[in-house]
Protein backbone atom coordinates (compact mmCIF):
# COMPACT_ATOMS: atom_id res chain seq x y z
CA UNK A 1 0.00 0.00 0.00
CA UNK A 2 1.36 3.81 -0.93
CA UNK A 3 0.82 6.41 1.99
CA UNK A 4 0.42 9.64 2.24
CA UNK A 5 3.67 10.64 2.60
CA UNK A 6 4.29 9.41 -1.00
CA UNK A 7 7.91 7.40 -0.63
CA UNK A 8 6.65 3.63 1.03
CA UNK A 9 5.01 0.84 -0.45
CA UNK A 10 3.97 -2.34 0.99
CA UNK A 11 4.58 -1.87 4.92
CA UNK A 12 2.59 -4.36 6.26
CA UNK A 13 4.76 -7.60 5.11
CA UNK A 14 2.20 -10.03 6.86
CA UNK A 15 -0.78 -9.58 4.88
CA UNK A 16 -3.70 -11.74 6.62
CA UNK A 17 -2.76 -10.93 9.88
CA UNK A 18 -4.83 -8.10 11.68
CA UNK A 19 -3.83 -4.18 11.27
CA UNK A 20 -3.63 -1.44 13.16
CA UNK A 21 -3.55 2.09 11.56
CA UNK A 22 -0.60 4.79 12.28
CA UNK A 23 -2.06 8.33 12.37
CA UNK A 24 -0.28 11.74 11.16
CA UNK A 25 -0.48 14.22 14.13
CA UNK A 26 -0.71 17.28 11.81
CA UNK A 27 -3.49 16.07 10.17
CA UNK A 28 -5.37 13.43 11.80
CA UNK A 29 -5.17 11.05 9.26
CA UNK A 30 -4.51 7.90 8.77
CA UNK A 31 -0.69 6.70 7.14
CA UNK A 32 -0.81 3.07 7.02
CA UNK A 33 -1.62 -0.10 8.66
CA UNK A 34 0.82 -2.51 9.55
CA UNK A 35 0.64 -5.69 11.37
CA UNK A 36 -0.83 -6.24 14.60
CA UNK A 37 1.18 -8.62 16.17
CA UNK A 38 0.25 -11.04 19.05
CA UNK A 39 1.70 -13.46 21.53
CA UNK A 40 2.05 -15.85 19.28
CA UNK A 41 3.78 -13.65 16.40
CA UNK A 42 6.16 -12.80 19.37
CA UNK A 43 7.04 -16.53 19.96
CA UNK A 44 8.08 -17.07 16.77
CA UNK A 45 10.35 -13.88 16.36
CA UNK A 46 11.65 -15.11 19.53
CA UNK A 47 12.47 -18.67 18.24
CA UNK A 48 14.05 -16.92 15.32
CA UNK A 49 15.77 -14.58 16.91
CA UNK A 50 17.38 -17.55 19.44
CA UNK A 51 18.37 -19.11 15.94
CA UNK A 52 20.12 -16.58 13.99
CA UNK A 53 22.03 -16.17 17.26
CA UNK A 54 23.76 -19.53 16.94
CA UNK A 55 25.16 -17.98 13.87
CA UNK A 56 25.83 -14.54 14.26
CA UNK A 57 27.57 -14.46 17.59
CA UNK A 58 30.47 -16.59 15.87
CA UNK A 59 30.41 -14.26 12.73
CA UNK A 60 34.05 -12.06 12.61
CA UNK A 61 34.14 -8.40 14.38
CA UNK A 62 35.43 -7.35 10.74
CA UNK A 63 32.07 -9.53 8.84
CA UNK A 64 29.78 -7.61 11.44
CA UNK A 65 31.43 -4.14 11.21
CA UNK A 66 31.53 -4.10 7.10
CA UNK A 67 27.43 -4.92 7.81
CA UNK A 68 26.70 -2.07 9.73
CA UNK A 69 29.09 -0.01 7.58
CA UNK A 70 26.94 -0.89 4.94
CA UNK A 71 23.71 0.19 6.81
CA UNK A 72 25.15 3.62 8.11
CA UNK A 73 25.46 3.89 3.74
CA UNK A 74 21.66 2.98 3.29
CA UNK A 75 20.73 4.76 5.96
CA UNK A 76 22.76 8.44 4.77
CA UNK A 77 21.22 7.23 0.87
CA UNK A 78 17.62 6.97 2.39
CA UNK A 79 17.84 10.40 4.33
CA UNK A 80 14.81 11.33 2.46
CA UNK A 81 12.37 9.01 3.28
CA UNK A 82 13.38 8.51 7.03
CA UNK A 83 13.12 12.01 7.35
CA UNK A 84 9.55 11.96 5.88
CA UNK A 85 8.26 8.88 7.81
CA UNK A 86 9.38 10.56 10.88
CA UNK A 87 8.17 13.73 10.21
CA UNK A 88 4.59 12.25 8.98
CA UNK A 89 4.43 9.82 12.22
CA UNK A 90 5.13 11.59 14.57
CA UNK A 91 4.72 15.37 14.10
CA UNK A 92 8.84 16.28 13.99
CA UNK A 93 9.12 19.40 11.72
CA UNK A 94 10.78 17.94 8.33
CA UNK A 95 14.76 19.81 9.18
CA UNK A 96 14.82 18.22 12.83
CA UNK A 97 13.83 14.93 11.15
CA UNK A 98 16.72 14.91 8.79
CA UNK A 99 19.20 16.20 11.47
CA UNK A 100 17.46 12.87 13.64
CA UNK A 101 18.58 10.34 10.30
CA UNK A 102 22.36 11.61 10.33
CA UNK A 103 22.16 11.10 14.55
CA UNK A 104 20.83 7.62 13.80
CA UNK A 105 23.48 6.86 11.16
CA UNK A 106 26.12 7.99 13.36
CA UNK A 107 25.47 5.05 15.43
CA UNK A 108 25.53 2.52 12.90
CA UNK A 109 28.95 4.11 12.29
CA UNK A 110 30.43 4.69 15.00
CA UNK A 111 29.36 0.99 16.02
CA UNK A 112 30.76 -0.18 12.74
CA UNK A 113 34.07 0.34 14.30
CA UNK A 114 33.71 -0.37 17.77
CA UNK A 115 32.71 -4.02 16.45
CA UNK A 116 36.85 -4.33 15.94
CA UNK A 117 37.47 -3.27 19.47
CA UNK A 118 36.26 -5.84 21.35
CA UNK A 119 39.81 -6.64 22.97
CA UNK A 120 40.04 -9.47 25.99
CA UNK A 121 42.72 -8.11 28.81
CA UNK A 122 45.48 -10.84 29.51
CA UNK A 123 47.09 -10.53 33.08
CA UNK A 124 49.40 -11.43 35.51
CA UNK A 125 48.95 -14.50 37.88
CA UNK A 126 51.12 -14.86 41.04
CA UNK A 127 51.14 -18.79 39.84
CA UNK A 128 54.28 -19.50 37.12
CA UNK A 129 52.29 -22.47 35.66
CA UNK A 130 48.83 -20.33 35.21
CA UNK A 131 48.21 -18.01 32.24
CA UNK A 132 45.03 -15.92 32.76
CA UNK A 133 42.75 -13.94 30.20
CA UNK A 134 39.21 -12.73 29.56
CA UNK A 135 37.13 -13.16 26.51
CA UNK A 136 34.18 -10.62 25.90
CA UNK A 137 31.18 -12.17 24.07
CA UNK A 138 27.27 -11.35 23.32
CA UNK A 139 24.85 -11.58 25.92
CA UNK A 140 22.75 -13.14 24.00
CA UNK A 141 18.74 -12.37 22.13
CA UNK A 142 18.06 -8.62 23.49
CA UNK A 143 14.62 -7.73 23.36
CA UNK A 144 14.30 -3.36 22.37
CA UNK A 145 11.40 -1.55 23.42
CA UNK A 146 11.67 2.15 21.94
CA UNK A 147 9.87 5.72 22.18
CA UNK A 148 7.39 7.31 19.70
CA UNK A 149 9.84 10.82 19.96
CA UNK A 150 13.11 9.74 17.67
CA UNK A 151 11.94 6.96 16.05
CA UNK A 152 15.39 6.06 14.10
CA UNK A 153 17.72 7.05 16.62
CA UNK A 154 16.31 5.38 19.41
CA UNK A 155 16.44 2.36 17.63
CA UNK A 156 19.86 2.54 16.12
CA UNK A 157 20.80 3.64 19.28
CA UNK A 158 20.40 -0.02 20.91
CA UNK A 159 20.22 -1.95 18.01
CA UNK A 160 23.68 -0.76 16.40
CA UNK A 161 25.62 -1.93 19.36
CA UNK A 162 23.71 -5.33 19.86
CA UNK A 163 24.62 -6.42 16.73
CA UNK A 164 28.44 -4.87 16.55
CA UNK A 165 28.57 -7.01 19.18
CA UNK A 166 27.48 -10.02 18.08
CA UNK A 167 23.91 -10.04 19.47
CA UNK A 168 20.71 -10.28 17.92
CA UNK A 169 18.01 -8.16 18.24
CA UNK A 170 14.02 -7.57 18.32
CA UNK A 171 12.61 -4.02 18.65
CA UNK A 172 9.15 -3.06 19.76
CA UNK A 173 8.52 0.34 18.48
CA UNK A 174 5.94 2.76 19.86
CA UNK A 175 2.63 2.30 18.65
CA UNK A 176 2.28 6.29 17.42
CA UNK A 177 5.91 5.51 15.27
CA UNK A 178 7.06 1.95 13.94
CA UNK A 179 7.31 2.94 10.30
CA UNK A 180 10.86 4.27 10.90
CA UNK A 181 11.38 0.79 12.55
CA UNK A 182 10.01 -1.02 9.81
CA UNK A 183 12.13 0.99 7.37
CA UNK A 184 15.56 1.07 9.19
CA UNK A 185 14.76 -3.15 9.38
CA UNK A 186 14.41 -3.65 5.39
CA UNK A 187 17.66 -1.59 5.02
CA UNK A 188 20.08 -3.64 7.12
CA UNK A 189 18.16 -7.10 5.09
CA UNK A 190 18.97 -4.86 1.69
CA UNK A 191 22.76 -4.58 2.43
CA UNK A 192 22.80 -8.14 3.62
CA UNK A 193 22.01 -8.18 7.21
CA UNK A 194 21.05 -12.18 7.83
CA UNK A 195 17.66 -13.38 8.35
CA UNK A 196 16.57 -13.06 12.29
CA UNK A 197 19.51 -10.58 13.34
CA UNK A 198 17.39 -7.46 13.64
CA UNK A 199 13.46 -7.82 13.77
CA UNK A 200 10.73 -5.32 14.28
CA UNK A 201 7.74 -6.40 15.46
CA UNK A 202 5.07 -4.07 15.45
CA UNK A 203 1.83 -4.24 17.47
CA UNK A 204 -0.88 -2.37 19.29
CA UNK A 205 -1.28 -4.21 22.50
CA UNK A 206 2.80 -4.19 23.60
CA UNK A 207 1.88 -5.86 27.36
CA UNK A 208 1.03 -9.05 25.60
CA UNK A 209 4.01 -9.05 23.18
CA UNK A 210 6.30 -8.18 25.70
CA UNK A 211 5.51 -10.79 28.61
CA UNK A 212 6.01 -13.50 25.83
CA UNK A 213 9.89 -11.87 25.47
CA UNK A 214 10.04 -11.16 29.25
CA UNK A 215 8.71 -15.08 30.28
CA UNK A 216 11.46 -16.53 27.49
CA UNK A 217 14.64 -17.19 29.38
CA UNK A 218 16.27 -17.48 25.85
CA UNK A 219 15.83 -13.58 25.45
CA UNK A 220 18.80 -12.68 27.71
CA UNK A 221 18.33 -8.59 27.68
CA UNK A 222 16.24 -6.02 27.67
CA UNK A 223 16.93 -2.26 26.98
CA UNK A 224 13.94 0.31 27.15
CA UNK A 225 13.41 3.72 26.38
CA UNK A 226 10.34 5.57 28.05
CA UNK A 227 9.15 6.81 31.08
CA UNK A 228 10.25 6.32 34.33
CA UNK A 229 6.72 4.33 35.14
CA UNK A 230 7.17 1.67 32.87
CA UNK A 231 10.65 1.35 32.99
CA UNK A 232 9.92 0.25 36.60
CA UNK A 233 7.18 -2.56 35.26
CA UNK A 234 9.16 -3.96 32.75
CA UNK A 235 12.81 -4.65 35.94
CA UNK A 236 10.27 -6.18 37.25
CA UNK A 237 9.34 -8.43 34.81
CA UNK A 238 13.26 -8.57 33.35
CA UNK A 239 13.60 -10.20 37.39
CA UNK A 240 11.57 -13.28 36.89
CA UNK A 241 14.51 -14.67 33.87
CA UNK A 242 17.19 -12.32 35.13
CA UNK A 243 17.98 -10.52 32.29
CA UNK A 244 20.56 -8.05 31.47
CA UNK A 245 18.92 -4.41 31.74
CA UNK A 246 19.09 -0.61 30.26
CA UNK A 247 16.82 1.72 31.02
CA UNK A 248 16.83 5.25 29.55
CA UNK A 249 13.99 6.46 31.81
CA UNK A 250 12.43 10.10 31.83
CA UNK A 251 13.72 13.65 33.41
CA UNK A 252 13.35 16.93 34.48
CA UNK A 253 16.07 18.70 33.21
CA UNK A 254 17.12 22.17 34.93
CA UNK A 255 19.19 25.05 33.12
CA UNK A 256 21.22 27.55 35.31
CA UNK A 257 22.00 30.56 34.04
CA UNK A 258 24.89 32.31 35.70
CA UNK A 259 24.58 36.47 36.21
CA UNK A 260 27.74 36.09 33.54
CA UNK A 261 25.92 35.27 30.97
CA UNK A 262 26.22 36.35 27.45
CA UNK A 263 22.65 37.26 26.85
CA UNK A 264 21.90 36.53 23.93
CA UNK A 265 23.83 32.88 23.42
CA UNK A 266 22.00 31.70 26.40
CA UNK A 267 18.68 32.46 25.09
CA UNK A 268 19.59 30.82 21.76
CA UNK A 269 20.78 27.63 23.59
CA UNK A 270 17.65 28.11 26.36
CA UNK A 271 15.60 27.95 22.51
CA UNK A 272 17.52 24.89 21.25
CA UNK A 273 16.86 22.83 24.33
CA UNK A 274 13.58 23.20 25.34
CA UNK A 275 11.52 23.82 21.70
CA UNK A 276 12.91 21.12 19.55
CA UNK A 277 10.57 18.68 18.83
CA UNK A 278 8.20 20.86 20.68
CA UNK A 279 9.59 19.70 23.81
CA UNK A 280 8.66 16.45 23.17
CA UNK A 281 12.24 14.57 24.50
CA UNK A 282 13.48 13.41 27.74
CA UNK A 283 16.46 16.00 27.89
CA UNK A 284 14.36 19.07 26.82
CA UNK A 285 14.74 21.15 29.73
CA UNK A 286 12.14 21.76 32.01
CA UNK A 287 13.19 24.10 34.26
CA UNK A 288 14.80 27.46 33.64
CA UNK A 289 16.52 29.19 36.74
CA UNK A 290 17.83 32.52 35.75
CA UNK A 291 20.23 34.74 37.77
CA UNK A 292 17.82 37.35 39.32
CA UNK A 293 20.27 39.99 38.22
CA UNK A 294 19.97 39.16 34.81
CA UNK A 295 16.15 37.85 35.04
CA UNK A 296 14.44 41.13 32.66
CA UNK A 297 17.50 41.15 29.81
CA UNK A 298 17.04 37.33 29.78
CA UNK A 299 13.34 37.60 29.65
CA UNK A 300 13.43 39.71 26.90
CA UNK A 301 15.80 37.86 24.93
CA UNK A 302 14.01 34.57 25.02
CA UNK A 303 10.56 36.19 24.33
CA UNK A 304 11.86 37.48 21.27
CA UNK A 305 13.06 34.17 20.35
CA UNK A 306 10.36 31.79 21.02
CA UNK A 307 7.69 34.50 19.17
CA UNK A 308 9.65 33.96 16.22
CA UNK A 309 9.40 30.18 15.84
CA UNK A 310 7.37 29.21 13.13
CA UNK A 311 4.77 26.84 13.98
CA UNK A 312 3.10 24.79 11.45
CA UNK A 313 2.71 21.76 8.93
CA UNK A 314 6.09 20.12 10.18
CA UNK A 315 6.37 18.63 6.23
CA UNK A 316 7.47 22.08 5.54
CA UNK A 317 10.89 23.13 5.61
CA UNK A 318 10.50 26.36 7.22
CA UNK A 319 8.79 24.74 10.71
CA UNK A 320 10.34 24.84 13.33
CA UNK A 321 7.20 23.71 16.18
CA UNK A 322 4.88 20.85 15.01
CA UNK A 323 2.13 19.39 16.88
CA UNK A 324 2.13 17.17 19.63
CA UNK A 325 2.10 13.68 19.02
CA UNK A 326 -0.79 12.88 20.40
CA UNK A 327 -4.17 13.97 22.45
CA UNK A 328 -2.97 12.82 25.79
CA UNK A 329 0.50 14.65 25.25
CA UNK A 330 -1.67 17.55 24.54
CA UNK A 331 -3.56 17.75 27.49
CA UNK A 332 -0.65 16.68 29.84
CA UNK A 333 0.84 20.63 28.48
CA UNK A 334 -2.84 22.25 28.75
CA UNK A 335 -2.99 21.29 32.38
CA UNK A 336 0.69 21.90 33.22
CA UNK A 337 0.34 25.24 32.05
CA UNK A 338 -3.04 26.08 33.61
CA UNK A 339 -1.84 24.30 36.53
CA UNK A 340 0.93 26.69 37.07
CA UNK A 341 -1.13 30.12 35.93
CA UNK A 342 -3.72 29.29 38.65
CA UNK A 343 -1.24 28.85 41.58
CA UNK A 344 0.62 32.36 40.34
CA UNK A 345 2.59 31.78 37.34
CA UNK A 346 1.73 34.30 34.75
CA UNK A 347 2.19 33.93 30.55
CA UNK A 348 5.19 35.68 28.99
CA UNK A 349 4.34 34.35 25.39
CA UNK A 350 2.00 31.88 24.01
CA UNK A 351 0.07 29.93 26.48
CA UNK A 352 -2.77 28.74 23.83
CA UNK A 353 -3.43 25.29 22.42
CA UNK A 354 -4.02 25.60 18.83
CA UNK A 355 -6.18 23.45 16.44
CA UNK A 356 -5.51 20.03 16.40
CA UNK A 357 -2.39 19.30 18.30
CA UNK A 358 -0.77 22.31 18.51
CA UNK A 359 0.59 24.50 21.29
CA UNK A 360 2.00 27.98 21.20
CA UNK A 361 5.48 27.88 22.26
CA UNK A 362 5.13 29.36 25.76
CA UNK A 363 7.44 31.42 28.39
CA UNK A 364 5.95 31.18 32.45
CA UNK A 365 7.06 33.52 34.83
CA UNK A 366 6.59 33.42 38.38
CA UNK A 367 6.70 29.74 38.62
CA UNK A 368 7.64 28.21 42.06
CA UNK A 369 7.69 24.62 43.81
CA UNK A 370 4.36 23.27 44.31
CA UNK A 371 3.13 23.60 40.39
CA UNK A 372 2.94 20.51 38.82
CA UNK A 373 5.59 21.80 35.96
CA UNK A 374 8.25 21.96 38.72
CA UNK A 375 7.59 17.89 39.74
CA UNK A 376 6.02 16.24 36.48
CA UNK A 377 8.04 16.11 33.05
CA UNK A 378 5.79 18.11 30.72
CA UNK A 379 7.08 17.18 27.49
CA UNK A 380 5.75 19.82 25.74
CA UNK A 381 6.76 23.71 23.99
CA UNK A 382 6.66 25.30 27.44
CA UNK A 383 9.24 27.14 29.14
CA UNK A 384 8.75 27.91 32.95
CA UNK A 385 11.73 30.30 34.01
CA UNK A 386 12.39 30.80 37.61
CA UNK A 387 14.95 33.02 39.46
CA UNK A 388 17.45 32.32 42.09
CA UNK A 389 20.39 34.13 44.06
CA UNK A 390 22.98 32.63 44.75
CA UNK A 391 24.75 28.88 43.99
CA UNK A 392 24.26 27.08 46.73
CA UNK A 393 20.30 27.45 46.19
CA UNK A 394 20.19 26.60 42.48
CA UNK A 395 22.06 23.53 43.26
CA UNK A 396 19.98 22.36 45.78
CA UNK A 397 16.95 23.09 43.61
CA UNK A 398 17.92 21.61 40.61
CA UNK A 399 18.95 18.18 43.12
CA UNK A 400 15.32 18.11 44.38
CA UNK A 401 13.99 15.82 41.85
CA UNK A 402 14.23 12.02 41.55
CA UNK A 403 15.58 12.27 38.02
CA UNK A 404 18.71 12.79 37.23
CA UNK A 405 19.15 12.05 33.01
CA UNK A 406 20.37 15.86 31.96
CA UNK A 407 21.35 19.40 33.09
CA UNK A 408 22.50 22.89 31.50
CA UNK A 409 24.60 25.22 32.99
CA UNK A 410 25.39 28.77 31.24
CA UNK A 411 28.39 30.41 32.84
CA UNK A 412 31.77 31.63 31.76
CA UNK A 413 33.78 31.22 35.14
CA UNK A 414 35.72 27.80 34.81
CA UNK A 415 35.27 27.34 38.70
CA UNK A 416 31.64 27.37 38.70
CA UNK A 417 32.06 24.42 35.43
CA UNK A 418 33.85 22.25 37.60
CA UNK A 419 31.66 22.78 41.07
CA UNK A 420 28.53 22.27 39.16
CA UNK A 421 29.73 19.92 37.26
CA UNK A 422 30.45 17.84 39.77
CA UNK A 423 27.89 18.64 42.40
CA UNK A 424 24.77 18.45 39.81
CA UNK A 425 23.59 15.04 40.21
CA UNK A 426 22.75 14.10 36.93
CA UNK A 427 24.33 11.77 33.88
CA UNK A 428 24.37 14.57 31.14
CA UNK A 429 26.03 18.16 32.14
CA UNK A 430 25.84 20.68 29.29
CA UNK A 431 27.91 23.26 29.59
CA UNK A 432 27.14 26.35 27.56
CA UNK A 433 25.78 24.07 25.44
CA UNK A 434 21.71 22.54 25.08
CA UNK A 435 22.28 20.01 23.03
CA UNK A 436 25.02 17.99 23.99
CA UNK A 437 24.18 14.33 22.68
CA UNK A 438 26.48 12.66 20.27
CA UNK A 439 26.84 8.55 19.37
CA UNK A 440 30.65 8.40 20.58
CA UNK A 441 29.56 10.26 24.49
CA UNK A 442 27.67 8.02 26.97
CA UNK A 443 24.12 8.77 27.51
CA UNK A 444 22.21 7.69 30.46
CA UNK A 445 20.68 8.98 33.53
CA UNK A 446 21.27 8.88 37.65
CA UNK A 447 18.66 7.88 39.84
CA UNK A 448 14.95 7.60 38.41
CA UNK A 449 16.26 7.83 35.12
CA UNK A 450 17.98 4.96 34.58
CA UNK A 451 20.26 1.95 34.96
CA UNK A 452 23.34 1.78 32.39
CA UNK A 453 24.70 4.27 29.39
CA UNK A 454 23.79 3.99 25.53
CA UNK A 455 26.51 5.59 23.25
CA UNK A 456 30.56 5.63 22.72
CA UNK A 457 32.24 2.39 24.64
CA UNK A 458 30.11 2.56 26.88
CA UNK A 459 27.12 1.33 25.02
CA UNK A 460 28.58 -1.39 23.82
CA UNK A 461 29.70 -2.89 26.61
CA UNK A 462 25.67 -3.17 27.81
CA UNK A 463 25.60 -6.06 25.28
CA UNK A 464 28.64 -8.25 26.92
CA UNK A 465 29.86 -10.57 29.20
CA UNK A 466 32.81 -11.15 30.37
CA UNK A 467 34.87 -14.78 30.56
CA UNK A 468 37.56 -15.35 32.70
CA UNK A 469 39.88 -17.93 31.71
CA UNK A 470 42.60 -19.67 33.62
CA UNK A 471 44.79 -22.06 31.93
CA UNK A 472 47.04 -24.33 34.48
CA UNK A 473 50.49 -25.36 32.13
CA UNK A 474 52.35 -28.28 33.22
CA UNK A 475 54.63 -27.67 35.85
CA UNK A 476 58.34 -28.23 35.17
Amino acid sequence: MTTSFGLLTDLNEHPGLPTFGVTNPATGKELVRLTDHDAQSAARFADSSFKAFQSWRHTTAFARSQLLRRWFERMLAGIDELAQAISAEMGKPIQEARGEVMYAAGFAEWYAEEAKRLNGETFASQHRHKRLHTLRQPVGPVYAVTPWNFPAAMITRKVAPALAAGCTVIVKPAEQSPVTAVLLERYWREVGGPEGTFQVITSNRPAQVSAVFFADSRIRKLTFTGSTEVGVHLYQQSAKTLKRVSLELGGHAPFIVFADADIQRAAEEIVQCKFRNAGQTCVCTNRIYVHRSIMAPLLDALSTKVVALKLGDPALADTQIGPLVDRHGLNKVVEHVEDAVSKGASIVVGGQRQSGLYFQPTILRDVAPGMRIMEEETFGPVAPIIPFDDEDEVIAAANDTPFGLAAYVWTRDLETVHRLSEQLDYGIIGINDGTPSTPQAPFGGMKASGIGREGGHWGIEEYLDTKFVSVGLAQR
